[in-house]
């Protein structure tokens, strides 16, 4: 391990502290970790509207949740082109570039026009799902008004006020990136979102093979380091899973590939890539401040497998923690797989849909078996194996920047 480890810092960690210094990468992590207020918020309420299980009293307290959590799409669309300008030194444009970006992310939603004049948005494409239409959205904009940014209509020494010059000069890019916005939706007749729905599609041919477990968990985890919520693929995974379910409780098939498989018996420890590790690693193993009160913060979240704060907060665009979130989506499902196949654990054979329930609570309640429990144990470990390096890697970096040295 230590040679490992020597090797891991001299060949690997430099390089990963490259990519991360990317002026893209970094405005798409910021840009996603100021919304993280709102994604705790969101956690924070929906565990305490785990009561609502226990107490028929208990108010529900969902709207809240599905609110703070359901509109950070419409940030991030903000934020991206803004937090570019900033780092591009066109402060001038920052809001309008933000503003703008937010109008194209509006109007690829595809609102229903009524003839008064209303329209009616999905508000599911402002939250999670719609994060992969808000990057394109935010990145497109910051592009377009990067290349205008040192145009303007108006000679340096010009006696018209400052702000009215902005004015005019941001109405072409503004007027370019909403153009190119009206003719997707309206000339075009193209649904962002249902085109990429369409692109994971075949996926559901797939999914109950190991070739196919493994693609669509690496998938997962691919995106979802990205910041792109895994619910975009439901439409497509979450009939698989169904049906895979209900014919192992009915006919007493034997699929593995399941939702009971994979988020309340065996694989997604903390959230989908095994994130508790991690986050035990914030808490426990860190050096640098930042990542213990990070470790604090996630802790409560991650037992009731909520991760999208240290997903969200940690993770996003961030070398150091994706690349092994993608190792997890190819090493853990074989693992899962072959241990169910071998009979160390039970394959789940009824359905459950409380996936909020803790480790290894869950993990009794559907495998019954102490090999179940075994069959955790060592998804656990592995995991923990995989995250360590990379783990202690990033606490270094931010040790170096704690402290200046």
């Amino acid at each position: 391990m230590n040679s490992f480890m020597a090797i891991f810092k001299e060949k690997v960690a430099p390089k990963m502290d490259r990519i991360s210094r990317n002026i893209w990468i970094s405005v798409l992590k910021d840009s996603i970790l100021q919304t993280l207020p709102f994604i705790l918020v969101s956690s924070v309420i929906t565990f305490l509207g785990l009561f609502a299980n226990i107490w028929s009293w208990w108010p529900d307290l969902s709207g809240i949740s599905n609110f703070t959590f359901g509109i950070i799409s419409i940030f991030v669309a903000f934020l991206i082109p803004f937090n570019m300008m900033e780092k591009k030194k066109l402060s001038k444009q920052r809001i309008i570039s933000g503003l703008t970006s937010l109008g194209l992310f509006l109007l690829l939603t595809n609102p229903v026009m009524s003839k008064d004049g209303g329209a009616t948005f999905e508000f599911s494409h402002f939250g999670a799902g719609g994060m992969f239409v808000a990057i394109i959205c935010g990145i497109f904009t910051a592009l377009v008004m990067e290349f205008f940014g040192k145009f303007s209509f108006f000679a340096e020494d010009t006696v018209i006020p400052d702000f009215v010059t902005a004015w005019f000069d941001s109405m072409l890019p503004i007027g370019v990136v909403i153009t190119v916005g009206f003719i997707l939706v309206n000339v075009l007749k193209i649904n962002v979102y249902q085109l990429i729905i369409q692109m994971f599609s075949p996926l559901a041919n797939i999914v109950e093979t190991l070739p196919g477990f493994v693609l669509v968990m690496l998938i997962n985890c691919l995106i979802y380091s990205m910041g792109i919520s895994t619910w975009i693929l439901t439409p497509i995974t979450t009939p698989v899973y169904l049906a895979a379910i209900q014919a192992n409780q009915i006919h007493g098939a034997q699929n593995i590939v399941t939702g009971e498989t994979m988020f309340s018996t065996y694989l997604w420890i903390g959230g989908v890539g095994c994130t508790m590790p991690l986050v035990l690693m914030m808490l426990f193993l860190a050096k640098s401040q930042r990542l213990k009160v990070l470790g604090r913060a996630f802790v409560i979240p991650s037992i009731f497998n909520i991760n999208e704060p240290v997903v969200l907060g940690s993770i996003v665009w961030n070398p150091y923690l994706m690349i092994p979130m993608w190792i997890q989506g190819v090493i853990l499902p074989i693992i899962v797989w072959i241990g169910l196949k071998s009979g160390v654990g039970r394959i789940p054979d009824a359905v459950f849909q409380m996936w909020y329930v803790p480790f290894p609570i869950n993990t009794w309640i559907n495998g019954h078996t102490v090999g179940s429990i075994v069959l955790l144990v060592i998804i656990f470990l592995v995991a923990a194996l995989i995250w360590y390096p990379f783990f202690k890697a990033y606490d270094r970096e931010l040790v170096k920047k704690e402290t200046g040295k």
